[in-house]
């Protein structure tokens, strides 16, 4: 069923059910039925068990001929990799302590597909495809382990967003300076493909059409993965604020990356600036806000001397018209279906007259990091609060 369902009247809703089946042209609810009435045949029963297990190792050939290979089955992500030799597996796995077949997660391109289950060394093989190094390896295990996928599949496109803290920032030699964000470091440039190569490989796939139906694509899947620049901000840095140590190593993956805004300041009118930000941002996402050390020298001269008073202040002044908040596609689709039920604060906000401003976010869903190299006074708000959560890198050492 193509997306979205939602504002569509009933006669066009009922037609999907009552019309018929765009790909084996056959009446839609006739299949249905037929599928749940009838006995299963030689073909449903040849497809009753799924076999995952796969040969550890490719036959021999050219180099040439195994990129080709890799290719043709959808193991890359369309850029040059390297081979995963058992060499070069063996060297990423002298990384960590853990043995190879130990089970680090379990991963899955939807909320309704089967997670499947991934080893160290599985996760190794990606992380040698990316380039990575095996003193990077710790991180990658991080990311493999949330139990987050770097690839989606869902209809609206998500890109992740992954943010390093604590001392193996220094330890793999991250930039979180100039152009952090940017292609200009090997350790967060790699360790970001690794997520995503590792995501698509160890949970069934990633093909577009098939098991991926992100309707335009993310530029951020290609490895969104940045450290916070914790010494040349005055404030703490995210993986305090989530209940780690500072001398605690950490990755947090933020889900979405549906919109992106940016600015300079913050100057003279920054709360006009960043009231028609937040009326501009997909109100079902609450925001990761990236500001430059400089910003957030900027921000303490005007009294917000901790991230939890810029965030309460956020919270408080990002407001839109009820009505423009619940014509949202994702608000209306997911959040709808909690105010109606009375769940808060999404009652009262259905509650609202049309014009009436409503607050959009709770503090609580609100994000800060610092990074950047101080050469000029930006920050960029991006769709990466759905869900964040923060792991330990520490324990996969």
């Amino acid at each position: 069923m193509p997306q979205p369902v939602v504002g569509r009247t009933p006669a066009e809703l009922r037609a999907y059910i009552e019309g018929v089946d765009p790909t084996s042209r056959q009446p839609f609810m006739q299949e249905v039925i037929q599928g749940l009435a009838e006995p299963l045949n030689d073909n449903d029963l040849k497809t009753l068990q799924y076999d995952r297990s796969t040969p550890r190792l490719v036959e021999p050939d050219s180099e040439e001929n195994l990129h080709r290979l890799f290719i043709d089955n959808h193991w890359t992500d369309y850029l040059p990799i390297i081979l995963p030799t058992e060499e070069r597996v063996e060297a990423m796995l002298a990384g960590t302590s853990h043995a190879p077949d130990e089970v680090v997660g379990r991963l899955r391109p939807t909320f309704f597909r089967e997670a499947w289950e991934s080893t160290v060394e599985k996760v190794a093989v990606n992380a040698v495809m990316a380039g990575a190094k095996p003193e990077y390896f710790p991180v990658i295990l991080a990311l493999a382990a949330s139990g987050i996928t770097a690839r989606q599949s869902s209809t609206n496109s998500f890109g992740m967003i992954s943010v390093v803290n604590g001392p193996v920032r220094h330890e793999i030699g991250m930039n979180f300076g100039v152009g952090a964000m940017g292609p200009y470091n090997h350790a967060n440039a790699t360790i970001g493909r690794a997520y995503g190569l590792l995501s698509q490989n160890l949970q069934g796939g990633s093909v577009p059409g098939n098991t991926y139906m992100g309707s335009l694509g993310n530029w951020y899947a290609q490895g969104a993965t940045f450290a916070e620049n914790e010494e040349a901000s005055p404030w703490q840095p995210l993986h305090v604020q989530k209940g780690f140590n500072p001398k605690d190593s950490t990755v947090s993956v933020f889900i979405g990356g549906w919109y992106t805004q940016a600015g300079y300041g913050p100057r003279d009118t920054w709360q006009e600036k960043m009231r028609r930000t937040f009326r501009a941002c997909e109100p079902y996402q609450p925001p990761l806000l990236v500001v430059d050390p400089l910003v957030a020298r900027g921000f303490v001269a005007k009294g917000f001397d901790s991230k939890e008073k810029l965030i309460t202040w956020c919270a408080e002044n990002a407001e839109m018209p009820a009505r423009e908040y619940w014509d949202d596609l994702w608000v209306q689709t997911l959040l709808r279906p909690h105010a109606v039920a009375g769940v808060e604060p999404y009652a009262s906000r259905l509650r609202a007259a049309p014009d009436e401003l409503i607050k959009i976010w709770e503090a609580s869903q609100i994000n800060i990091v610092v990074t950047g190299g101080e050469t000029q006074t930006a920050w960029k708000m991006f769709g990466g609060a759905w869900r964040d959560s923060t792991f330990s890198i520490d324990v996969w050492r």
